[in-house]
């Protein structure tokens, strides 16, 4: 007797899952990297390097963190250079009358694994027209991916007031996945190899664990703009927490023009008022920022009040109400 066509198709989809290999076991999640064990760089001269601040004028607390273990071609970052690229941006900030203030530079072995980390998730969404870039942030933030996030937990140590301090960490590739427009109604991913990211809150709206809200990652100094301006372009996103963006230029992924601090370029001015966009003022109200008392204790800036978005009511009215913006045909 013939089988019936049913008969047949139910044999037929046991066969494909006989020749099927079994699904593999739900992967254990990876095992929490060890912290990293830091020495003091004994040739740095901390007091020498902080010699020049001034008691009750605006400050921040920098470490610097080198892992001893490049590999042997990677040349693009050394403790020196560290020290010379933040030595660059307090110049800089000198005029705005904020200090830095050096507060470690360790030196240790750290986990082969993450001398290279993709910093973010793949964005799920793309901006469009509707929303500006900020505020596109707030309703879809950047996530760090599960390798950074172990990696910062090996190698941030455990400090007071460590959600206010700034971390400079270096390592040999810290790669950046994000979404451009390639023609019509379509968006591509991309990768970008990234000398220096900020990790900043306007970004990370909501998803940065708060012991290590203030790392900085610095891949790439070997050029002489990159030594004079990396670290302080970072840390102006840290710590005013804008984009790039300058004047009438509104944020952009890249923006190479001869404007301020906060562009690609060779610009290191912090403009004041509604017409620079409110970067001295968002500077100056900073968490990252403190007087010192008389006494040595230290008179912090408020925090943040909505978890460091660009509009975290924080800033008052020192923001900018920008339209969004697509290159996408509108006739789409």
């Amino acid at each position: 007797m013939k089988p019936s066509h049913a008969l047949m198709a139910a044999l037929a989809v046991l066969a494909l899952g006989a020749a099927q290999p079994a699904p593999a076991a739900a992967q254990a999640p990876a095992a929490k990297a060890k912290p990293v064990t830091w020495k003091t760089v004994d040739s740095v001269n901390l007091a020498e390097f902080n010699k020049d601040l001034v008691p009750g004028k605006p400050t921040m607390d920098v470490a610097i963190y080198v892992p001893s273990n490049f590999d042997p071609s990677f040349k693009k970052v050394s403790v020196q250079q560290m020290l010379d690229g933040l030595r660059s941006a307090k110049e800089i900030y000198a005029p705005t009358g904020v200090q830095i203030n050096l507060v470690s530079v360790k030196t240790g072995v750290v986990d082969p694994r993450f001398l290279a980390i993709q910093a973010n998730e793949i964005p799920r969404v793309p901006d469009t027209e509707y929303l500006n870039s900020y505020e596109s942030s707030v309703r879809h933030p950047t996530e760090l991916t599960d390798m950074a996030r172990q990696a910062f937990q090996s190698m941030i140590e455990p400090r007071k007031d460590s959600d206010r301090t700034v971390y400079l960490i270096a390592l040999q590739d810290v790669i950046m996945p994000f979404l451009e427009l390639a023609e019509g109604r379509n968006w591509t991913i991309k990768m970008v190899r990234t000398g220096g990211l900020s990790f900043p809150s306007y970004s990370y709206y909501g998803t940065m664990p708060s012991a290590y809200r203030g790392v900085i990652t610095i891949t790439n100094l070997s050029t002489p703009s990159r030594a004079k301006r990396t670290i302080a372009h970072e840390i102006g996103h840290k710590v005013m927490n804008v984009s790039h963006e300058y004047r009438t230029t509104s944020p952009a992924h890249e923006i190479y023009a001869d404007g301020g601090l906060m562009l690609y370029g060779s610009g290191v001015e912090v403009p004041s008022g509604e017409a620079g966009r409110w970067h001295l003022e968002r500077l100056l109200m900073s968490p990252y920022l403190y007087k010192l008392r008389p006494d040595g204790t230290k008179q912090w800036n408020p925090d943040y009040k909505e978890g460091g978005h660009y509009y975290d009511p924080l800033y008052g009215d020192k923001v900018i109400r920008f339209p969004g913006q697509s290159k996408m045909d509108p006739n789409w």
